[in-house]
């Protein structure tokens, strides 16, 4: 079986190696453009995510069986659209339903309509608007914390949650002066800050049915307690106390549920990866935020713990029988601890060597993702991003996989590596 997978990070990375873990079919693997570790395991190709006419052509010629689609912007482009007009197949919502990623403003009103807990909220179209809404008072004073969120894509950079009015004030002007794209910043959202823990859940869904996956919890500060700005993600947990059982049922009835019924009245039935990014507050559990594909790194916790063939589950999807499938996952709780590189989220470095990598990966414990890495000219390894590697593992506690993923990091070094040391630690760094 030829499956192409698109993307080029640590989530793709950890696709691919679950696809081919588990599989019970004889797979043969492709990733476009895919990394330096990706290229382990699956044949790179020189497409980038967002050239879809050359994805698509690719995937005809090559006789593709399965597409299955990594970051959010293609999605948003209709990726899934133009491959089905293809005939080809392809995991993922259409664009009408990617919308619930692509417009935060959309997302929000889709959950009033279909009274989805959330957070109250304006949508102010221009900066004026938006200041407007700050000054009026609606969501409190100077010192009442306020959410301030670009309407479109803006790469993990257009939420920021304001501790006071002025601070609200100044995002609102960073946001529309080019701290993302001038389409992200089109429209800005304001909402109440909720106070509470957060909790991503993701699950699979074809339309009609729907399987979870275990509830998980990402660190996207770039520092230690919970400081610094917002990043893609510093790491991420999975484990039984995160979610208990009767909060799962409840998000399911309040929010899965009336999310999935929803986009079928709308008109796009959801099909592929749903993330739902939650507030558990006292008053319940609310919708901070949509995502429409796997979150990175909740994709690498997530997957360490996987049992069941992913190949099968993305077929059954494609063929709308999710509903027939049990997928079986570890009870073992897990963690991903991601190593980025200096400067990161501004302007990271890269071209450093990195070194250790082998003796890291020795223990058949802890599996490294490589999210931005490449080769030099003498096979050695080098930073190419950001966010490098994802260094992850599972145990019989949550202290256990944690303490396997620090050993391993123990091993691996380049200049201007940074990586948070207190991920799933409330108490704060090691």
């Amino acid at each position: 079986m030829r499956i192409l997978v698109i993307g080029s990070g640590g989530r793709e990375h950890a696709l691919i190696w679950a696809l081919r873990r588990n599989s019970t079919h004889s797979l043969e693997l492709f990733c476009a453009p895919g990394n330096a570790g990706i290229a382990q395991m699956a044949e790179c190709i020189p497409a980038g995510v967002n050239d879809i006419a050359a994805l698509a052509s690719f995937s005809e010629a090559s006789g593709i069986d399965l597409n299955i689609v990594g970051p959010e912007a293609p999605l948003a482009a209709g990726i899934v659209d133009e491959f089905e007009r293809r005939g080809l197949r392809i995991v993922g919502p259409g664009r009408a339903a990617a919308r619930l990623e692509s417009s935060k403003a959309f997302a929000k009103d889709f959950m009033r309509r279909h009274q989805i807990p959330t957070a109250r909220y304006r949508i102010a179209s221009a900066a004026d608007g938006a200041l407007g809404i700050l000054r009026s008072g609606e969501f409190g004073g100077e010192a009442a914390p306020v959410v301030v969120k670009a309407d479109g894509l803006a790469a993990g950079k257009g939420v920021i949650v304001a501790a006071s009015r002025s601070e609200a004030i100044k995002a609102v002007e960073d946001l529309v002066g080019g701290a993302v794209n001038a389409d992200a910043a089109r429209r800005i959202i304001i909402e109440e800050a909720l106070p509470g823990r957060e909790v991503s859940l993701l699950l699979f869904s074809d339309g009609k049915d729907f399987r979870l996956m275990p509830a998980s919890r990402d660190h996207k500060r770039v520092g230690e307690n919970d400081t610094g700005p917002n990043t893609g993600g510093m790491g991420s947990i999975t484990g039984a106390g995160i979610l208990d059982d009767a909060t799962r049922d409840r998000v399911v009835r309040e929010v899965v549920e009336p999310t999935l019924q929803g986009a079928r009245d709308e008109g796009f039935p959801f099909r592929g990866v749903l993330f739902i990014g939650l507030m558990l507050t006292a008053d319940g559990p609310r919708v901070l935020e949509y995502n429409v594909r796997f979150g990175d790194p909740e994709t690498q916790a997530i997957l360490v713990r996987l049992n069941s063939d992913l190949c099968e589950v993305f077929q059954a999807i494609s063929e709308t029988r999710l509903g027939q499938l049990e997928i079986d996952w570890s009870d073992e709780p897990s963690a991903c601890v991601v190593l980025a590189a200096r400067g990161y989220p501004a302007k990271p470095e890269i071209g450093s060597v990195i070194d250790g990598l082998a003796l890291a990966e020795q223990s058949g414990d802890v599996v490294v993702f490589h999210a931005a890495t490449s080769r030099g000219p003498n096979g050695e390894w080098l930073t190419a991003g950001g966010r490098v590697l994802g260094v992850t593992a599972k145990g019989e506690t949550l202290d256990l996989a944690l303490s396997r993923c620090y050993e391993a990091i123990a091993n691996i070094q380049w200049d201007g590596m940074r990586y948070r040391r207190d991920i799933g630690r409330p108490e704060g760094p090691r």
